[in-house]
């Protein structure tokens, strides 16, 4: 099978009947070729749905959730996106071609190495890849916040950084019980939360368990 079809089997038998029906994030995981993002060891199974291992003991999500996580995002070109956890610049690639700028946050320096290497390949231009400790927010305001890993709970820190009309998508809960919830800032003062799926995911690394905001 070539590679093109194995493309086309993941969208097809995969990511629609995960219910990813927008044409635009169809298109892009066209453009965007996810086995230059995978690591070599692991490139046969790109288009498999599971998760591939990372260096430093990280994965990337498997193909219908960030799919899917994209497709609930849904970025407009205006709009500045903060992604936590960089991985290996999948996510944030996807996330630059619909976004005006995307700052992606990695705390592990072989991965912001990997991710900047990666994102450099491919001719992204419009994503800063920071070395830090993200999973307490990280400097500025932005439209939507994209936390790549698993929160016991979403930290404050998050809820004053989203633009009123912004979007969090965060991945809340602990084993066996999580799931990917969009957090909208309708007002200062107001989120509404939406509970999209149930998955099971990796701990975001150093994610806290001391936030005073559930659901």
């Amino acid at each position: 099978m070539n590679i093109e079809q194995a493309r086309f089997n993941m969208i097809e038998q995969q990511i629609r009947p995960w219910n990813v029906l927008a044409q635009d994030v169809l298109d892009l995981l066209t453009v965007v070729k996810r086995e230059e993002f995978v690591p070599a060891a692991y490139r046969s199974l790109a288009f498999f749905d599971t998760e591939i291992p990372l260096p430093g003991g990280e994965n990337m999500l498997a193909p219908k959730v960030e799919a899917r996580i994209l497709q609930e995002a849904n970025v407009k070109k205006h709009e500045q996106v903060l992604e936590i956890g960089a991985g290996s610049g999948y996510m944030a690639a996807l996330l630059a071609y619909k976004a005006r700028h995307v700052t992606t946050v990695e705390i592990d320096p072989d991965l912001k190495t990997l991710a900047e290497k990666n994102l450099s390949a491919y001719g992204v231009t419009n994503v800063s890849v920071e070395l830090g400790n993200g999973a307490q927010g990280w400097q500025g305001e932005y439209d939507v916040i994209v936390i790549s890993g698993a929160l016991p709970f979403l930290p404050d820190a998050f809820l004053k950084q989203v633009k009123v009309g912004g979007r969090i998508l965060a991945i809340i809960g602990e084993a066996p019980v999580m799931s990917l919830q969009v957090i909208t800032r309708t007002s200062d003062q107001v989120y509404d939360t939406v509970t999209v799926f149930e998955l099971m995911a990796k701990p975001l690394h150093s994610a806290t368990e001391h936030s005073h905001f559930t659901f």
